[in-house]
């Protein structure tokens, strides 16, 4: 069984040596595509494996945890980045084992990355959640460690907390799963400061935002579009992103916070524009050409989640040709990012995808069609301009440093970065 599926890793160091060290490795072998973009990382996983059907995938800082049930296994190797889409083979040790081939104890010593895959939650969020004493944690050497037990004692505490999901569990696109709703973790605290989407664009925000002066340590939650504004007027994030196109109007974002935010003044200011576009295999077998090509029984696709931009700008236009959902192959196939997607077809899983032109560039072996420009807006209440950490968002939109490091990333117009486009 093959399962692929692609992820975003942030990396301290850029220049790693180092060979796999595995013992009595569980799996035949691991394939990594890498690509590096500014401090990002991005992995094309592929792993062979005979144990299991499905499994949920989390890499951080250079380690990979597959979790499935009882399965925790751990990347026993270092990365070499310095070559551009160079082709690493590695292999997985299971972590539950010690050199002596005997389990490790009930009570686990945690590393912040293995709690932030235990826990669905990025690494920063450990972090806060130790600051704040939420987590009990003690230091061997300069590292910093967390029991499990504490671990375990912290979600049964937190079950009853009203929370927000800040992380949908990747999925294996070779078996996809039906969508459900993230794994719930409590945001620490009501004033936690939250952003939602899903572009390497927000995350690089987060950083900036971080260390300005009047910023503040942003937490992530990666929601699509239509969720996210959802969350918004629930007052459940602070900061929404969209990249939603209104088939009526012809216009991105402002149609739908109008609707999704009633009752609530609200600022959309611009991000960037991308293209949008089918991904098909390279050379283009199939010859085709643009949307009407939906219609034709020998084709197939690989679909986006429900609530975000790309699967309603799909289905928007399937609306406007007639077209039932249902009808398509692979339609009810969702994965959960344009990464996934490209991947997909990469591998002949589908004739073609929707995703915008960045994930093209990073998948081999597929060509790009371009369909439309989207537009991709922050959206904010209007009541929260005032505030520092709000100003120092504005700020960073506006920096040349900002721009410079996003124009360095590729893929986007920025001519309107931090511009505001309407106010409701």
């Amino acid at each position: 069984m093959l399962c692929q599926d692609h992820f975003r890793v942030y990396i301290n160091e850029t220049n790693h040596n180092g060979k796999s060290k595995a013992e009595n490795p569980l799996v035949e072998a691991v394939w990594f595509y890498i690509l590096c973009e500014t401090d990002y990382l991005f992995i094309c996983l592929s792993v062979f494996y005979q144990f299991v059907s499905t499994t949920y995938s989390y890499i951080l800082f250079g380690e990979i945890l597959l979790i499935n049930t009882n399965i925790s296994m751990r990347l026993d190797a270092n990365i070499g980045l310095q070559t551009h889409g160079r082709i690493v083979i590695l292999r997985l040790i299971d972590i539950n084992r010690l050199g002596n081939g005997k389990v490790m104890s009930e009570n686990q010593s945690l590393t912040p990355q293995e709690i932030a895959g235990i826990l669905k939650i990025s690494k920063s969020t450990v972090y806060e959640l130790i600051k704040r004493k939420e987590l009990n944690s003690y230091r061997v050497g300069k590292k910093l460690r967390v029991d499990s037990l504490d671990v375990e004692n912290y979600k049964n505490k937190t079950k009853e907390i009203k929370t927000v999901p800040l992380q949908s569990p990747p999925q294996p696109v070779s078996f996809p799963q039906p969508y459900l709703p993230a794994p719930a973790y409590p945001l620490l605290k009501s004033n936690s400061f939250v952003i939602c989407g899903q572009d390497v664009v927000l995350d690089i925000l987060c950083r900036y935002l971080d260390r300005h002066p009047k910023g503040v340590r942003a937490l992530r939650s990666y929601e699509g579009s239509y969720n996210g504004l959802y969350q918004l007027y629930r007052g459940e994030v602070q900061v929404a992103t969209a990249h939603l196109w209104d088939s009526k109007s012809g216009e991105y974002n402002v149609p739908f916070v109008e609707r999704m935010l009633p009752g609530t003044p609200a600022v959309v200011i611009r991000l960037a524009s991308r293209i949008q576009g089918f991904y098909i295999l390279k050379d283009n077998p199939k010859r085709i050409k643009g949307w009407e090509d939906l219609r034709r029984p020998d084709i197939s696709i690989v679909n986006r989640e429900k609530g975000s931009g790309t699967r309603i700008l799909l289905d928007e236009h399937l609306k406007s040709l007639g077209i039932y959902g249902n009808s398509i192959q692979g339609y009810s196939r969702e994965c959960f990012s344009h990464l996934a997607v490209a991947s997909a077809v990469a591998r002949a899983g589908a004739d073609l995808g929707l995703g915008n032109e960045k994930g093209c560039q990073q998948v081999q072996g597929i060509d790009f069609i371009p369909l439309q420009t989207e537009q991709y807006d922050l959206v904010l209440r209007k009541e929260d301009l005032s505030k520092p950490e709000f100003e120092a968002i504005i700020d960073i939109l506006l920096s040349e440093e900002f721009k410079t490091e996003l124009t360095w990333i590729g893929g986007y117009d920025l001519t309107e970065l931090g511009k505001i486009i309407a106010e409701t």
